[in-house]
């Protein structure tokens, strides 16, 4: 996640047939700028939102006044997230996405999370569409998405600036979900809960076989190569994944020790809840890249049962932790991991119901 500098406040999207990055327009809408146009190009935007393995498990359909996200159940997570949280919550960060695509584009819309209890893949829908004109921080947070990436090298000796950190805390408020930042003793005690899932992880064949599946998907679209995966376990307080294989990205000397760690956390424990987690994850990661930090998941101490209740002792037992989060400043004296690898568009947005009333 280097590189990461203050972009310049300009909204981009993606072509609809190719995935590329184009420039939005800032116009007033008229009949060659459609509602339906700004519905595609923001569910297009939002294939660049992070999730579980890059397994990118939203699907997009563009109707004529809505827009419909659906979570795909992918069966090669059933050992490492048999109860879809993760999924959700992935599913969360690219509804966030589309929401701030749509924000820069001048769109406001009612958002509906789970509207329909008979279709519990039907994660949310878009409706109540109004045009308010372009909100220039959802500007530059469309920007943000385009440089935003994981990048799992140690961060720089400097320390994360305490405004900065406040401002990640409240983008993530903001979406309805909270983050505890860790005070040292309590960073041991998360260190020790990864451990422990670690090794859990490492004995269960199930585990081992979607990791591997998930880091062998070259030329896919989907999953974790090699340039994006440390050559060796980086020096870090919080041990992080063991992917099963090294991978090619150099990590260098350092250590984490100026990171700063939270837990993403909320009262209740339920599909909805997974969802805003989601949408708060994305929240603090795009203000993140916009101030110049690295922000890196670490999924693996929630996977496993007993060191999630660990981490849930963290918060004193108030509320249930969806995700722990490293913060810090990247080296910017060396080239990070690329950008992992995005579906085409038109395999994450069905525009069928719109293409056949034109």
């Amino acid at each position: 996640m280097d590189r990461q500098g203050r972009p310049d406040p300009s909204a981009v999207g993606h072509d609809e047939g190719n995935g590329k990055v184009v420039t939005m327009s800032h116009e007033t809408p008229t009949t060659d700028r459609a509602l339906t146009t700004a519905l595609t190009e923001a569910a297009a935007t939002s294939g660049r939102a992070p999730s579980v393995h890059n397994t990118q498990p939203w699907r997009w359909k563009v109707l004529p006044d809505a827009l419909e996200l659906r979570m795909v159940r992918e069966a090669r997570l059933t050992a490492t997230d048999p109860e879809g949280r993760l999924v959700t919550l992935s599913c969360g960060a690219a509804l966030h996405h589309a929401r701030v695509a749509l924000a820069a584009e001048g769109w406001t819309a009612l958002v509906e999370r789970l509207p329909d209890p008979t279709q519990p893949e039907l994660l949310a829908r878009l409706t109540g569409f109004r045009h308010t004109g372009a909100d220039p921080d959802a500007m530059r947070l469309v920007q943000c998405m385009q440089v935003r990436h994981t990048d799992r090298r140690p961060v720089r000796e400097e320390p994360l600036p305490g405004p900065a950190l406040d401002e990640i805390v409240r983008a993530a408020l903001a979406e309805g979900v909270r983050l505890e930042v860790l005070d040292s003793d309590q960073v041991m005690e998360l260190a020790a809960a990864a451990g422990q899932a670690a090794t859990v992880a490492a004995e269960d064949p199930e585990t081992r076989e979607e990791l591997e599946y998930w880091t062998s998907r070259a030329g896919t679209g989907t999953g974790l190569p090699p340039e994006v995966l440390p050559e060796q376990a980086p020096q870090t307080t919080v041990p992080a994944r063991d992917f099963g294989r090294p991978g090619t990205l150099p990590i260098g000397p350092g250590h984490d020790r100026a990171a700063v760690y939270g837990i993403l956390w909320n009262t209740e424990d339920e599909p909805d809840n997974w969802l805003r987690a989601g949408e708060g994850l994305s929240a603090a990661w795009l203000t993140a890249t916009r101030l110049g930090a690295s922000m890196v998941p670490l999924s693996g101490v929630v996977e496993v049962a007993g060191t999630r209740q660990t981490v849930r002792r963290l918060l004193a037992g108030l509320g249930f932790p969806y995700l722990a989060l490293r913060l810090g400043l990247a080296d910017p004296a060396h080239a990070g991991p690329p950008h992992t690898p995005r579906l085409p568009t038109e395999e994450i947005v069905d525009t069928s119901a719109v293409r056949a009333g034109a």
